[in-house]
């Protein structure tokens, strides 16, 4: 049963966050309310949402507590509607539990959920859908290319590594299900290569497909910079026009 704890402003624009207490997530939450965004979002736990954002101003979030993919169609309508983005920065633990347990199609089916949700909402249209992936998935419209050592390896990550498959169908549902010009919704996904925190935004550079091999010469992402990039692309046009519908990999610039 869901638990509800509800701040409320009336601001220009909202957007809804999947993933907010990741360590990605709350980062981008972050970035956001710094923007002047309303944050709306579905977390397991608001206290551990207030522990990892610090001060923050809680009148310009709406929080629900609860299970995302637990919601009915109608509650998560009722999340998205008025948000003109929603970012998706779910991603699986790296626990025995949380990577081969249920549910594995955690990225896949709150990608393909949220975006119908969007549909049917009154959110202002097309509502902007950012994705965090990974350098690791191809963009098949790019014909992007791995060598024999990385498609053997990609190979048994598909077969042992249940979360890099579900990160290659949340692509592969927007590629293929969100046309160009979708009257709807507009898309952008996220690649960052290897992750690793840092304190502070610095210098990044983005290229439309990895120019680095993302298993054997992998560069570096902080996820601060990933969060910068979707509160970037979700506030800036000229950010969201240059990448929507393409998949930037994110290499920082150090």
């Amino acid at each position: 049963m869901l638990g509800q704890h509800v701040f409320l402003e009336i601001v220009m624009s909202k957007v809804f966050v999947a993933g907010g207490t990741g360590q990605t997530g709350h980062l981008l939450i972050q970035q956001l309310l710094k923007r002047g965004h309303h944050v709306v979002t579905v977390v397991r736990s608001i206290s551990r949402l207030r522990e990892m954002l610090g001060d923050f101003d809680e009148a310009a979030c709406t929080v629900t507590e609860g299970n995302l993919l637990d919601l009915t169609d109608q509650q998560l309508i009722a999340q998205v509607d008025g948000c003109h983005a929603i970012a998706s920065c779910l991603g699986h633990n790296l626990t025995m539990k949380g990577m081969y347990g249920q549910p594995r199609r955690l990225v896949t089916n709150a990608a393909e959920r949220l975006c119908k949700a969007a549909q049917k909402s009154s959110a202002p249209k097309p509502v902007r859908f950012v994705l965090m992936s990974s350098s690791g998935v191809k963009n098949h419209r790019l014909n992007e290319t791995h060598s024999i050592a990385e498609r053997c390896a990609f190979a048994l990550l598909r077969t042992l590594v249940p979360p890099h498959v579900d990160n290659e169908r949340a692509t592969e549902f927007l590629q293929t299900q969100i046309e160009e010009g979708d009257p709807d919704i507009e898309w952008s996904i996220i690649r960052p290569d290897s992750l690793h925190d840092a304190d502070e935004v610095t210098e990044y550079d983005l290229e439309p497909s990895p120019v680095r091999s993302p298993l054997f010469n992998s560069g570096k992402s902080s996820r601060i910079n990933v969060a910068h990039l979707m509160a970037e692309l979700i506030s800036d046009d000229e950010t969201w026009n240059r990448w929507k519908g393409k998949t930037p990999v994110l290499y920082n610039r150090d």
